[in-house]
């Protein structure tokens, strides 16, 4: 099993949540993250007196945290708050770009499910005559960036859009299969 070692705030609720009807001094501060490498939404618990940003990466991993005491548990999308809501598509966005590296590696490395899906086909505005033409792209050359699969796939939507869209429906936790999510 995979142990995330950093997230990114999605959103900070220093008061806690507010239909927490409990007194002021019982309320903890709430976060809520998204896993860097795992993908998986967490709602932390900062330490006391620790201020956190949306897009601010924190380190959960095992050992000594500066700025969180612990993880609650992991969340779904409907429990986020407006404002985690609103900052998830940009994170993402975010995450991807500055991993294209293993975003990229998906389309170079991406294989069949069984008989009649391919892994490809599950992006979003993917379908079989675009997962052929990259499978036969592919063949001849590896893909070394988002730029590379636009000029050498012709049509084919955005791939950095796809697997965004992608990551935000498997959080949704609707999907079959999953690609990018760790759902443990």
């Amino acid at each position: 099993m995979v142990r995330e070692e950093y997230a990114i705030i999605l959103d900070f609720l220093p008061h806690g949540y507010p239909m927490d009807r409990r007194p002021m001094h019982l309320k903890t501060s709430i976060a809520h993250a998204i896993g860097k490498e795992t993908l998986v939404l967490l709602e932390l618990v900062p330490k006391k007196d620790c201020f956190l940003q949306p897009h601010e990466e924190v380190y959960i991993g095992e050992g000594r945290r500066d700025k969180i005491h612990h993880i609650v548990s992991k969340i779904s999308p409907e429990r986020l708050t407006e404002t985690g809501k609103s900052e998830l598509h940009y994170i993402i966005e975010e995450i991807v770009v500055k991993n294209q590296k293993r975003f990229v590696d998906f389309y170079n490395k991406a294989g069949p499910i069984n008989t009649r899906i391919h892994q490809l086909e599950l992006l979003p505005g993917i379908g079989k005559k675009h997962m052929l033409a990259l499978l036969e792209s592919r063949d001849q050359k590896s893909f070394d960036s988002f730029n590379d699969i636009k000029e050498r796939v012709k049509l084919l939507p955005d791939p950095e859009k796809a697997i965004v869209k992608r990551i935000l429906l498997e959080l949704e936790g609707s999907e079959k299969h999953y690609l990018f999510v760790k759902n443990f």
